[in-house]
């Protein structure tokens, strides 16, 4: 839980992060759109200010005067209890409102949240706007992997950001970490920020376990491709095999094989494949086929979760082999937060750790991110098990 004294500065500086990362674009990319799942820049940037605006100035603050009242219809998401919305395919449609207009509703929105926090906070309203905040830093983390798949699918490969650490290597041993049988509690227990589908403190067995001390490396996952592990329907889940021959899918997204050489699209442009650092953008399908190419398996999250304090986590969100579901005893909230996670626990794999793009304050060993599995722009990796 955020103190009372230092939620503005937080939402402040949340706030000013969101903006900082758009500023590298030129002002046709805030509104492309290549595929469903990636949302343009420009909506992002006016879904994480309706957030604050529909669900605590509009209901908790009398002076509030709206800014725009098509903007609800425009930047809900999914929220069904708020009312119709936009079709997400048809975000990269929205010419109008501009990205100006947009940035004129950001700080609005922002300069009127500063008067709100100013009158000071009850802890139930404190809680919501620390839920809004860490709801726009999710979506720093889903802005910058948007902007990747829209540059990195325009045939220029332009450059973002040429200072942009994209992969880094670990310098040490790979080595198999012992976890010994036993029983264990699983969920978030502090006083910390959370999201509801980590709570519920509960126990579970796990059998003793092996776990890698690193995650897979570029040079390791193309020792996979050069075995023909895309051409093996063995190593496959059924659907799996079946992604893979209906997209023509050969190698982790953004690599490029250019004239017998793998190179592979980064925010820093087009660049050798650096061996050395982990591999990133699979799916969970690739993730499962590596692992039984490897006579290994995928941890469940739970092992995951209790075996994280024994290695460094945090550049790639990694799968696991755990479906997402609620722990014993979850409750849905009341309302539209109601619909924040409880109504995706289906068809869904959970990861767990953080990426190189989510933003600072917001990761947690915790944590339950989940996709689809045949999900791949955001950075995600492979840790083995056994």
């Amino acid at each position: 839980m955020v103190l009372t004294g230092q939620i503005t500065n937080f939402f402040l500086e949340t706030r000013r992060h969101t903006e900082a990362i758009c500023q590298p674009l030129e002002i046709e990319d805030y509104v492309v759109q290549p595929i469903i799942d990636v949302s343009p820049p420009k909506w992002h940037l006016g879904h994480t200010t309706w957030f604050f605006e529909e669900f605590v100035l509009k209901k908790h603050f009398e002076d509030y005067k709206c800014f725009d009242s098509n903007f609800s219809f425009v930047f809900n998401s999914y929220y069904e209890t708020v009312g119709k919305r936009v079709i997400r395919a048809d975000r990269g449609n929205l010419s109008r409102p501009s990205v100006a207009k947009v940035y004129e509703y950001r700080n609005h929105v922002t300069e009127n949240m500063k008067v709100f926090l100013d009158k000071g906070l009850t802890r139930e309203i404190e809680e919501l706007v620390e839920i809004g905040i860490h709801h726009e830093k999710q979506h720093q983390e889903l802005l910058l992997t948007d902007i990747k798949y829209i540059l990195g699918n325009n045939p220029l490969l332009p450059i973002f950001s040429p200072s942009y650490k994209e992969h880094t290597p670990d310098n040490y041993n790979q080595e198999w970490l012992q976890i010994a049988e036993g029983i264990y509690s699983i969920g978030h227990n502090s006083n910390d920020f959370c999201y509801d589908n980590e709570l519920g403190l509960h126990k579970v067995y796990l059998q003793a376990f092996n776990i890698s001390n690193k995650l897979v490396t570029n040079l390791e996952y193309l020792a996979f491709i050069e075995d023909n592990g895309y051409k093996k329907f063995d190593l496959w889940h059924a659907e799996g095999w079946d992604w893979v021959k209906q997209n023509q899918i050969n190698a982790p997204l953004y690599w490029h094989l250019i004239d017998g050489e793998w190179r592979n699209y980064t925010l820093n442009g087009l660049q050798n494949v650096d061996w050395a650092a982990p591999v990133t953008h699979v799916s969970y399908f690739e993730a499962y086929a590596y692992a039984q190419w490897k006579n290994c398996r995928l941890p469940t999250e739970f092992e995951w979760e209790i075996a994280s304090q024994n290695f460094n986590w945090g550049k790639r969100w990694e799968w696991t082999e755990s479906a997402y579901l609620p722990y014993p005893n979850y409750k849905k909230a009341a309302g539209a937060l109601g619909e924040y996670n409880g109504k995706f626990m289906v068809n869904q794999k959970v990861l767990r750790g953080s990426s190189i793009a989510t933003p600072a304050k917001h990761a947690r060993h915790t944590y339950r991110n989940f996709f689809p599995t045949n999900l791949r722009w955001q950075f995600t990796g492979i840790r083995l098990a056994k």
